[in-house]
C-alpha cells in the first residue's frame, strides 16, 4: 500500500514535465545572452522581468522557474527582483570544449498561466590557456647520414581556446642544424615540421636538444615549449679508443678473490651496435694471468691470489671490439704491492751439541735467516732469552752465530733451552721462533764428595767371617764414567795393624766386610781411610775416615787370681779361733778379660762345711765370720763360692777355700796331705805362674817409676841447691803398664802381698801392713807391682 502511494505523484510529476514540454514545444520565445566565460561567481546576467516585459515582481506571483536540460545549475533566478545571476564561474573549455559558438541552453517557465521562454547563453572564449605539448620531450632518431632538407614532423600543441586565441605559430631554438616550418590542417589547427638544414655528425654531436615554442594569438600571447632531443644514429665510421693508453695500478698481494683492480675505459664514437664496446684480455706467450676482465664493464678482478714473491708485477693488454669489428688496444701495468705476509725464516747450518762445560766462547750453532717479503718487511731482527748464558753474534748478512757467553757448568745445569725469535719490522710484526735444545757434556770437575767426613762402624766380637759391618758411600755431581766411582782401602801407617786381613771393601758399592772373626780383648777398635775415586780423564778422588768400634761379648769367664785353682795343692787359710764376728778371713781376686758389664763380678757363698760361721761380700770377695767361733766348730772348714760376671748369658766360675782354726798364728802350720800330681793340672799351673810373674813384674816397673817421679818432685820443692844432692835414676820409664783395675775386686785400703815359691808345692798367704801409703796408692791406681822383698810375688791393691 505505502509503496503504490508513493510512486503515485512520482508519476503525476513525468506527466506534468511532459505536458509541459509540449506546451513549450507549442508556445516558445527565445531569449539570447552573450557573455565571456570566467566571469566571477554572482554576476548579474540580465533582467529577465525587463527583458520579458513583464511587471515588477509578475515573476514572483507566476511562481517563475528555469529549467536545465543536461546542465549543471549555472545560472540562479531572484523572482522578487526579476535578476539572472551567474551561479558559479563558467569555463567554456569546460562547458563546450573545442565547439564553436558555445551556447548554454535553459528555459524559463511561468504558471498561472503557463508560459515557456527559450533562453540561450553564448560564452566567447577569451585567452586563458597556454599552448601545451602532450610530452615534455619529443624524441627523434635522425642518422648521420640524413641529408640536408630532409623534414622530420614534430607533434603538434594542444590549446583549449579557439580562433585567435588557438596556437598560431612554431618556433625553434637557435641552432646549426634544423629550423622549424609551421602548417595548418584542414580544420585550422597549426602544426610543426622540422626540417635538416646541415648534415648531422654523430661523433661531433651524438645528440642535439632543441626547445620548440608554440605561441597562441591571444592578446597579450600565451606559448608553451616541449624539448625535442634529436639523437643522431651511428654509421661504424670509428674504432673504439681507450681513455688512456697505458694504466697504471698498485695491487697488494693479500687482495681477496675476486677483488676489484681496475676498470678500464674505451670509447667508440659511433653508437648503436658500432659503439657497443667488448673487452677482453690478450695473454702473450700463453701466460695464465691471475686476473679477469668483465667484457661489458671493463672492469678487472682478481681470480688467483697474488704472490710478490712469485711475482712483482704484470703487464696486461686489454682489447676492445665494436660491433662492427673494429678493436682498440691498451696496456695496463699491475705492480703488486708487497705485504707483510712471509713469516722469516730461520736455517741452522751447523749445530755443535753436546758442548763442554767449562769452554769459555763455544760456537754452539750457525744459522740463517730470511724473510722473502721486502723493505721494512724484509728487515729482520735476531734475539734470544735474556737470562741465558748465551750470545747471538752476527757474521755477515742475514749470518748469526750462538756463542756461550762464558764458561758452563754442567752441575748447576746440564740442559739450556734456547729459544731464537726472528721477527721482522713489518706491520703487523711477524715472528719466528726456533728452539735449539743445548746439552752440556760433562767434564771431570769434581771429585767424589763422601756423605760423611768420618765414619764410625760397630761390630761385636766373635763375629763371622765375611760380615757385612756397613756402607760408604760418595756421591759425584758428573755424570757418565765421570761419577762412576769405584772404593779402596787407603794404605795405614799403622805397622801393627794387618788391614788387609781384618777389612775388605766392595769397590762397586762401598760396602765394608769384616774378613776374620774381632776379638775385643785383642782389639778394641782401628781406624782406616777409604778412598773414592773416579773414572775421569784425569781421575779425581777423595778419602774418608772409618772408625771401627769392636763391641764386647761376653765371652770370657772370670778368672780367679786368688787363691789359685789350678795349683797342686790347695790353699789353706788360717782363721784364729779368737777372731770377731766380720773377722776378714781372705779375699777372692777374679777379674774378667771382658769389659763394662760383662766384667762387673759377683761373689756368692754356695756350700760350706759348717752354714752360717762364713759369709761372702757380693760385690768384693770378701769373706768374713759371720759369728764367734767357739769348741764346738770343726777344726778345717771347706768353702765353695761361685764368682758370676754380669754379662748376657752370665758366665761363672767356683772357687774353693780351705780354713784351718788355730789358737793364734804362733802354733804350727800343719800342712795338708799331699795330692796325687797330674801332668795337665801341672803345664796350667805352670801358665798360671807365668801370668803371675808377667803381670808382677809390670807392676814393678810401674811403682818404681811412681817412686822415681815423687822423689824427684820432693828433690824440687827443698830446693836449686839441694837438688844436686837428688839421685835420680838412670833409664825409661816403662810405657806399658798393666791395668787390671777393671778387674781387680781389692780396694784400696787393702794390700796384700803374695810370695809364690815355684818349688813348694804349697803357697803362703801373709797378711802385711801396706807397702806403701794409701796416697801413694791412689796416685798409682790399682796396679800390680813387684816388691824386693819376694822375688815371685804380686801385690794387689
Amino acid at each position: 500500500m505505502e509503496t503504490a502511494l508513493a510512486k503515485s505523484p512520482v508519476k503525476r510529476q513525468v506527466v506534468f514535465l511532459t505536458m509541459l514540454l509540449l506546451l513549450w514545444e507549442a508556445d516558445c520565445k527565445t531569449i539570447r545572452y552573450s557573455m565571456p566565460e570566467e566571469m566571477e561567481t554572482g554576476y548579474m546576467m540580465s533582467n529577465l522581468e525587463k527583458d520579458l516585459g513583464l511587471k515588477v515582481g509578475e515573476l514572483a506571483t507566476r511562481g517563475a522557474q528555469i529549467h536545465y536540460k543536461g546542465n549543471k545549475e549555472l545560472l540562479q533566478l531572484d523572482a522578487e527582483t526579476g535578476n539572472l545571476f551567474l551561479k558559479e564561474k563558467l569555463d567554456r573549455e569546460e562547458l563546450c570544449g573545442a565547439t564553436e559558438p558555445c551556447v548554454l541552453h535553459f528555459q524559463l517557465i511561468l504558471e498561472n498561466p503557463v508560459q515557456f521562454f527559450q533562453t540561450d547563453l553564448q560564452l566567447t572564449d577569451i585567452n586563458d590557456h597556454s599552448p601545451e605539448f602532450p610530452n615534455r620531450e619529443m624524441l627523434l632518431t635522425i642518422p648521420e647520414s640524413a641529408q640536408p632538407g630532409t623534414v622530420f614532423p614534430l607533434k603538434a600543441a594542444q590549446d583549449p581556446d579557439i580562433g585567435s586565441n588557438a596556437v598560431q605559430n612554431y618556433t625553434v631554438s637557435p641552432n646549426l642544424h634544423f629550423h622549424v616550418v609551421t602548417h595548418s590542417r584542414a580544420d585550422g589547427r597549426k602544426y610543426p615540421e622540422l626540417v635538416l638544414d646541415r648534415a648531422l655528425d654523430r661523433e661531433e654531436q651524438p645528440e642535439l636538444t632543441l626547445t620548440l615554442t608554440a605561441v597562441d594569438g591571444g592578446s597579450p600571447p600565451r606559448s608553451g615549449t616541449t624539448t625535442v632531443r634529436i639523437e643522431v644514429v651511428d654509421i661504424n665510421d670509428n674504432a673504439p679508443q681507450f681513455v688512456q693508453s697505458l694504466y697504471e695500478v698498485q695491487v697488494p698481494e693479500n687482495s681477496p678473490l675476486n677483488a676489484l683492480v681496475l676498470t678500464v675505459s674505451a670509447r667508440d664514437l659511433d653508437a648503436g651496435i658500432y659503439g657497443k664496446v667488448v673487452y677482453s684480455l690478450f695473454q702473450g706467450s700463453g701466460v695464465s694471468l691471475p686476473f679477469v676482465i668483465d667484457k661489458v664493464t671493463g672492469e678487472i678482478r682478481l681470480r688467483e691470489e697474488l704472490d710478490f714473491e712469485v711475482t712483482s708485477q704484470y703487464n696486461i693488454e686489454i682489447a676492445a671490439t665494436d660491433g662492427g669489428g673494429l678493436s682498440g688496444k691498451c696496456t695496463v701495468a699491475v705492480q703488486v704491492l708487497d705485504v707483510n705476509d712471509n713469516a722469516p725464516e730461520l736455517t741452522i747450518r751447523k749445530l755443535t751439541i753436546p758442548i763442554p762445560e767449562n769452554s769459555p766462547e763455544t760456537v754452539v750453532a750457525v744459522f740463517s735467516v730470511s724473510d722473502a717479503d721486502s723493505g721494512d718487511n724484509g728487515r729482520m731482527v735476531c734475539s734470544i732469552q735474556n737470562d741465558l748464558p748465551f750470545l747471538l753474534k752476527p757474521t755477515f748478512e742475514n749470518y748469526y752465530t750462538l756463542v756461550t757467553e762464558g764458561p758452563l757448568d754442567r752441575e748447576s745445569r746440564s740442559e739450556y733451552n734456547i729459544t731464537i725469535t726472528v721477527s721482522d719490522m713489518g706491520t703487523p710484526k711477524l715472528t719466528t721462533q726456533h728452539t735449539i735444545t743445548v746439552q752440556v757434556s760433562d767434564v771431570n770437575d769434581n771429585a767424589p764428595a763422601f756423605t760423611q767426613s768420618s765414619y764410625t762402624l760397630f761390630i761385636q766380637e766373635n763375629n763371622s767371617p765375611a760380615l757385612h759391618i756397613g756402607n760408604i758411600s760418595a756421591t759425584d755431581s758428573d755424570s757418565g764414567s765421570n761419577a762412576h766411582i769405584t772404593y779402596s782401602l787407603m794404605p795405614t801407617h799403622d805397622p801393627q795393624l794387618d788391614l788387609s786381613s781384618l777389612i775388605s771393601i766392595n769397590a762397586d758399592n762401598g760396602q765394608l766386610f769384616a774378613l776374620r772373626a774381632l776379638d775385643y780383648e785383642a782389639l778394641q777398635s782401628f781406624e782406616f781411610r777409604v778412598g773414592a775415586t773416579d773414572q775421569g780423564s784425569p781421575a779425581l778422588s777423595s778419602q774418608a775416615l772409618v772408625r771401627v768400634q769392636v763391641l764386647d761379648a761376653n765371652d770370657n769367664a772370670p778368672f780367679v787370681l786368688y787363691p789359685l785353682q789350678n795349683a797342686s795343692a790347695p790353699f789353706t787359710e788360717l782363721l784364729p779361733r779368737a777372731a770377731e764376728p766380720g773377722y776378714l778371713v781372705t779375699k777372692v781376686v777374679a777379674i774378667d778379660s771382658d769389659s763394662e758389664q760383662n766384667a762387673w763380678l759377683s761373689f756368692q757363698l754356695l756350700k760350706a762345711t759348717e752354714p752360717g760361721l762364713f759369709s761372702v761380700w757380693a760385690h768384693n770377695g770378701e769373706v768374713r765370720t759371720s759369728r764367734l767361733l767357739s769348741e764346738r766348730d770343726a777344726p778345717k772348714h771347706r768353702l765353695l763360692l761361685l764368682v758370676k760376671d754380669n754379662g748376657d748369658p752370665p758366665r761363672s766360675a767356683s772357687v774353693t777355700l780351705h780354713v784351718l782354726l788355730v789358737d793364734g798364728f804362733s802354733q804350727p802350720y800343719l800342712p795338708l796331705p799331699q795330692m796325687e800330681r797330674n801332668p795337665a793340672q801341672e803345664n796350667e799351673d805352670r801358665l798360671t805362674l807365668y801370668l803371675v810373674i808377667a803381670l808382677a813384674s809390670v807392676s814393678s816397673l810401674f811403682l818404681l817409676s811412681v817412686l822415681l817421679f815423687v822423689g824427684v818432685r820432693m828433690c824440687r820443692g827443698v830446693g836449686g841447691a839441694s837438688l844436686g844432692s837428688c839421685s835420680v835414676p838412670e833409664g825409661h820409664f816403662p810405657e806399658h803398664l798393666v791395668d787390671v783395675s777393671g778387674a781387680g775386686t781389692l780396694s784400696q785400703s787393702y794390700h796384700y802381698e803374695v810370695c809364690l815359691t815355684g818349688d813348694s808345692e804349697t803357697g803362703e798367704f801373709n797378711f802385711l801392713k801396706p807397702v806403701i801409703p794409701n796416697l801413694l796408692l791412689q796416685d798409682a791406681g790399682r796396679e800390680v807391682k813387684e816388691t824386693p822383698h819376694c822375688r815371685d810375688s804380686f801385690v794387689f791393691s
